[in-house]
């Protein structure tokens, strides 16, 4: 089994005036998969927190993994949530490290 990593990230905004929002969301990568010298993961599926509705990210594969110290590294993910609501989110996010109390 190979190593995955946690995640947590906001949606950009969308609608306009009153109905201007955004969406929280967290969740665990899929297992790494390499890729040339590096990896990336696929998050298969995620579901934003509910404001009268929801969006899901769906088929995300993150970058290659980004070194950041001791051994340790983060990936980065872009992409747009399902169409609910007569809308989209833009979202952008860096994973968490990689087991990070080791």
């Amino acid at each position: 089994q190979r190593h995955v990593h946690e995640f947590t990230g906001s949606t950009q905004l969308a609608e306009q005036g009153a109905d201007r929002h955004n969406h929280r969301f967290a969740g665990v990568t899929g297992q790494a998969i390499r890729v040339g010298n590096s990896h990336v993961h696929k998050i298969k599926f995620t579901r934003t927190d509910f404001l009268n509705h929801f969006h899901k990210l769906k088929k995300i594969r993150t970058g290659r993994a980004i070194p950041v110290g001791k051994g340790k590294h983060i990936h980065f993910a872009t992409g747009l949530t399902t169409l609910n609501d007569g809308h989209r989110h833009r979202f952008q996010f860096a994973t968490l490290i990689d087991r990070p109390t080791v």
